[in-house]
């Protein structure tokens, strides 16, 4: 029988606990979050004259975890719903519970003996077969199973989430040495396929694979500022994403993490390190310390290398001097080659300008990655099997565009080696073995297959999700049917396209409404359906503001005019092509973004969306469909022949438009009626093109046909003086501008219908006019181009 996992229960409901217990909540599982039993009332305990027997007292740890959870922003939660999978306890009362789940996972302190008490308990409790697993960051898992039953190990693994566990990609898979394989394959498509977790395999060495290398990076980078007479500023500067790594570079990184919590993990890995050397390399230097011991351990107390201080100019961000450790204005720093490798349009061009230059910044970037490089290849069979796990864990745990060795192809690894050797390295064997062999890169791509070089000096095939399609690798071999500069259609095989957007943050303009058109006919002559999806940064973040302002401050009012009729008219035939079409939106999608996934048939999402109409943040309205298909959302639950007063989903509808509400998660775009109940979300995002293509080939299978176009009952001149009501008095109690009200009635006469007599029928071309007609007026105020211009220069809305 195939195992599943359908209960779970959390051991610990810190911070990491709670937040892996939300993650099983978000994908469905029933999780049991259990802590220790109190020893002391609080006083608000004592107010109310509990005991320490009450059990509101007994649960109140894993409790106030579970409160914290929906308070806690960004939310660890999908939506608020699945709170209500997680069940709170202690580990007195509850611990028969242990018997009733697949999965128990002990998150409690990093403390060696106490991991070890708990397992002792738990193996007291569960049922023979239940899997159980240590979120360490770092303790053995072969120490920590040592005194345990031989069916307990074969059970027993480590599973390292990072924080916070739904957001974060990696999920280190760490087997002891008598855990049964099987569980351990078990445990990668699980994570893989249900938790949507990226998983490498890592060997039980201190810290694992993402942590040993990224604290080993983050200790250069701190020994390196150090001998340069740098600071923290100035290094932040280079070591961002010139070496494609995120805009928090290295200490505002740490501030971010927090600098207790970097201690204490590099004091795990020195702790436990048997090489003198390496474990020197490892110590925190003094200043650091003493950052620890004052409490300027980053954003949790608001300083840490940074800090914001008042001055005359207002609130500025000052840098930690570690010299005389005081905080002192950021100065910009100056170097030829940073800004020239900001130019550069690849990361690869921008690390070879960086790390082959001569200046300052040049010589502390290469001086930094040399090290980093080659521990990475040092610790090769030591910390991992292979290239790739090393190389995963750094892009999914850090963030990392490139991985080490991905690095190492990029900056040419002849080139790379023979400056190290004259600097007197020491060129790890497995680098030398790649070189001997006459081969210049570590990845290779033959034919279709992806290879890396192994330890044993041959290349293998990169194993791969099988449901991950690369629209990369599709477009290398030649599957592109039709392009232009802003999107393609591409094969995506067994008779389905795939519309792709790739302009500058796949904003929507007329090259995408041409290739929508294309699309359409395409597929109607030739395919049996359409998804629309890409492997950007975010969806879409809507149509070209840029391009709007520039038409509308020349007052070229008709050709605007053409481009929101043309979008519209896109929108349409998407939604009535007679082949089914599927959208797969993630992250940022936004106005007409949101408005391509309303002409679908159907949704697959990814979990991670963010979907909203937000026009009303520069002054318009949604003119591509979308403030007419909110309204149909809200109105289509609605039966047939079924009389009843439609202006509270009227309501709805306005408030969501006007507030420019954002989804948090797909399933809160669902709450918010972006999407529909029966849309679809992909959980890992590698496998979310694979799972719109399955909804397509299901639409065809079962002999598809588009919607009908119906006629939409309107609440008229009465709903609209309704919703016009309550925009007076939020004028008039000073909650919006004149602007925003404006803005507001034009949206209210939109989905009212009109001033038409109330439960009049109009056709879907009739509010798509008023859409149009709206937009045009709006766009051509001061107030909503001064909107757009501020939103364009600082990427904030302004309310004027």
């Amino acid at each position: 029988m195939k195992r599943k996992i359908k209960k779970a229960a959390v051991i610990g409901a810190g911070m990491m606990g709670s937040g892996i217990a939300a993650h099983l909540a978000n994908v469905g599982i029933t999780v049991y979050l259990l802590d220790i039993v109190p020893t002391q009332l609080l006083p608000d305990e004592e107010k109310k004259g509990l005991t320490l027997d009450h059990l509101s007292v007994r649960n109140r740890l894993a409790a106030n975890a579970k409160q914290a959870l929906l308070k806690t922003k960004p939310s660890p939660l999908y939506s608020v719903d699945d709170a209500d999978l997680i069940q709170v306890g202690n580990m007195e009362d509850d611990l028969n519970r242990l018997s009733e789940v697949d999965w128990i996972i002990e998150v409690v302190v990093e403390n060696l003996a106490v991991k070890k008490k708990v397992l002792e308990t738990i193996e007291t409790y569960r049922k023979p077969g239940t899997i159980v697993s240590s979120n360490t960051s770092g303790i053995s898992i072969n120490e920590m199973v040592a005194d345990r039953s031989d069916e307990f190990k074969k059970h027993f693994l480590g599973t390292h989430f990072f924080n916070p566990p739904r957001y974060m990609k990696l999920l280190e898979v760490i087997p002891a040495e008598t855990t049964d394989p099987e569980i351990v394959n078990f445990m990668v498509d699980f994570g893989e396929n249900v938790l949507g977790k990226g998983i490498v395999l890592a060997k039980d060495t201190p810290n694992f694979i993402a942590n040993r290398i990224g604290t080993y990076g983050l200790m250069v980078t701190i020994h390196e500022m150090e001998k340069m007479g740098l600071r923290a500023d100035a290094v932040d500067v280079i070591t961002g994403p010139l070496m494609g790594r995120p805009k928090s570079a290295s200490f505002r990184t740490l501030d971010l993490v927090g600098i207790d919590t970097f201690v204490h993990v590099v004091n795990n890995v020195r702790d436990h390190l048997k090489d003198e050397e390496e474990r020197r390399f490892f110590t925190i230097p003094t200043y650091i310390h003493e950052m620890v011991n004052k409490g300027w351990i980053g954003d949790k107390n608001k300083q840490g290398f940074y800090k914001k201080v008042e001055t005359e100019k207002g609130k500025e961000i000052y840098v930690l001097d570690t010299k005389t450790m005081e905080y002192v204005p950021k100065v910009k720093f100056k170097s030829a080659l940073v800004e020239m490798a900001k130019q550069a349009k690849t990361l690869k061009d921008k690390l070879r300008i960086l790390l082959y230059g001569k200046d300052e910044a040049s010589q502390f970037a290469w001086n930094t990655l040399k090290r980093v490089l080659l521990y990475s290849a040092n610790k090769l069979g030591e910390i991992a099997d292979d290239i790739v796990n090393i190389d995963q864990a750094m892009k999914w745990g850090f963030n990392w565009e490139l991985g080490p060795f991905e690095i190492w192809d990029a900056i040419g690894i002849e080139k790379s080696v023979k400056r190290m050797k004259e600097e007197g390295e020491v060129i790890p064997s497995f680098v030398t073995k790649l070189l001997e062999s006459g081969k210049s890169h570590f990845y290779e791509e033959v034919e279709t297959k992806r290879l890396y070089f192994s330890t044993n000096g041959t290349f293998k095939n990169i194993s791969e999700n099988p449901k991950k399609i690369s629209l990369a690798d599709l477009k290398e071999q030649k599957k592109v049917i039709k392009a232009n500069a802003g999107a393609s259609l591409i094969d995506l095989g067994d008779d389905v396209a795939l519309l792709e957007f790739h302009s500058p943050n796949n904003a929507i303009a007329i090259d995408i409404i041409t290739m929508i058109n294309q699309s359409v006919e395409e597929v109607s002559r030739n395919y049996r359906g359409l998804v629309i999806g890409n492997e950007a940064r975010n969806f879409s973040v809507g149509a070209n503001l840029m391009m709007i302002l520039m038409e509308a401050q020349d007052e070229n009012w008709e050709e605007l005019d053409i481009m929101v009729r043309m979008f519209q008219e896109a929108n349409m035939k998407l939604k009535y092509l007679d082949k089914p079409v599927v959208v797969a939106p993630f992250g940022m999608t936004l106005g007409g973004g949101t408005e391509v996934v309303f002409a679908a048939d159907y949704v697959q999402a990814a979990a991670e969306t963010y979907m909203g109409l937000v026009e009303v943040g520069v002054g318009v309205i949604p003119a591509g469909g979308g403030t007419k298909e909110l309204l149909l959302r809200n109105l289509e639950g609605i039966p047939d022949g079924v009389s009843m007063d439609v202006q509270p989903l009227v309501n709805r509808a306005f408030e969501t438009i006007a507030m420019a509400k954002v989804s948090t998660s797909a399933k809160d775009a669902k709450t918010l009626g972006y999407l529909r109940k029966q849309d679809g979300i992909s959980v890992n995002r590698d496998t979310q093109i694979y799972d719109a293509k399955q909804a397509v080939l299901a639409l065809d299978q079962l002999g598809y046909q588009p919607p009908k176009p119906k006629k939409i009952r309107v609440v008229g001149e009465t709903g609209f003086n309704t919703l016009r009501l309550g925009i007076y008095s939020y004028k008039a109690s000073g909650m919006i501008s004149e602007h925003d009200q404006k803005i507001a009635e034009k949206l209210a006469y939109i989905l009212a219908g009109g001033n038409i007599p109330a439960n009049s029928y109009v056709t879907e071309q009739y509010l798509l006019d008023l859409e149009r007609e709206a937009f045009l007026s709006l766009v051509g105020e001061p107030k909503t181009q001064a909107r757009m211009q501020h939103m364009l220069t600082t990427g904030k809305p302004l309310r004027n």
